[in-house]
């Protein structure tokens, strides 16, 4: 029978269910402790140590390299998004913009009813277009 170790300890328990899941997946089976403990009584985590995440002792220096792992810049270049360029220009200085909307705040100071004439959509800063969306 091996023997469990301590790889890791988390405050909240979503967090060792992610690094369970992340070290199941390569094959590392883990177990957590003190899950439900943390999940009725929140304010113990630090009082008992937080939730453990346990694996083999064979596994430890595997299980310990995996969570060492920082995913943040893959994740980052998986959702970023292309910038928008201009349709005249092709100038990358694109901006949210809503046309409009200093005449339509005005006529609702003078007359003390809204008239929503304005249109949201996006604005090039180098050439002036304007697209509406």
């Amino acid at each position: 029978m091996s023997k469990f170790v301590v790889v890791s300890k988390y405050s909240f328990p979503l967090d060792a269910n992610i690094a369970k899941a992340s070290l199941e997946s390569e094959g590392i089976p883990a177990h957590i402790a003190d899950e439900h403990t943390v999940n009725m009584q929140w304010l113990y985590s630090n009082a008992i140590g937080g939730v453990r995440l346990f694996v083999p002792e064979e596994f430890e220096t595997e299980a310990k390299a995996i969570l060492d792992m920082n995913f943040s810049e893959d994740v980052n270049l998986a959702f970023k998004e292309k910038p928008e360029q201009c349709a005249q220009c092709s100038s990358g200085n694109v901006i949210n913009y809503t046309k409009g909307k200093k005449p339509a705040f005005l006529l609702f100071i003078l007359l003390g009813f809204p008239l929503f004439f304005y249109k949201h959509g996006k604005k090039c800063m180098d050439c002036g277009w304007f697209k509406e969306t």
